[in-house]
């Protein structure tokens, strides 16, 4: 038998991590998501105690998160639950909604700050055409970066999320890697 070994999505063993002054980005290789929709007429459960959240917005509970993608649809996110059926998880906590896989399918990667929200705000500028100060934490956003479609969560002041498709990691991590470069030592 083969013996395999699990890859990330920028293809190493281990996860990602670059500095580039006060900015770190890490490739966030063991976060679980799963998609949630209700069907026609259901109200919205509560799975892992989390109140799915309005649109724009994130929620993050100890064990579990939410943030909205469209009408009655978000993604569920199992912080360092990556290696775990954590779909199944989901549908256990929702058995009435339409759960689907979406771990393998994205990749997320995490850009936090040592400077605050003065380094996090410029590069968000940098990267993407959206407010940095309307974009508070708790704010969700599908957006493009270049020639990608993202989702951006603003964990915090300090930390930005980019969840992409994982089949464009690299071009994703080359383009937050070389923006962080540019404004991350400023």
């Amino acid at each position: 038998m083969t013996d395999l070994i699990p890859m990330t999505a920028l293809g190493a063993t281990e996860p990602r991590r670059e500095t580039h002054g006060a900015l770190t980005l890490v490739e966030n290789a063991d976060l679980a998501l799963a998609s949630l929709t209700l069907r026609r007429g259901q109200s919205a459960p509560s799975p892992f105690g989390l109140t799915l959240p309005p649109a724009g917005q994130a929620v993050a509970g100890a064990n579990a998160g939410a943030f909205w993608i469209d009408r009655d649809q978000w993604m569920i996110e199992g912080p360092g639950q990556g290696a775990s059926d954590f779909c199944a998880g989901v549908l256990a906590e929702a058995p009435a909604c339409s759960v689907s896989e979406q771990t393998d399918g994205f990749t997320a990667f995490e850009i936090t700050s040592s400077g605050g929200a003065g380094f996090v705000e410029p590069l968000l500028a940098k990267l993407v055409n959206l407010d940095p100060k309307g974009f508070t934490p708790g704010s969700v956003a599908r957006t493009n970066l270049e020639h990608m479609s993202v989702f951006l969560l603003r964990r915090s002041d300090d930390h930005l999320a980019v969840i992409g498709m994982r089949t464009y990691a690299q071009a994703l991590w080359h383009a937050l890697a070389t923006a962080a470069r540019g404004w991350g030592g400023r």
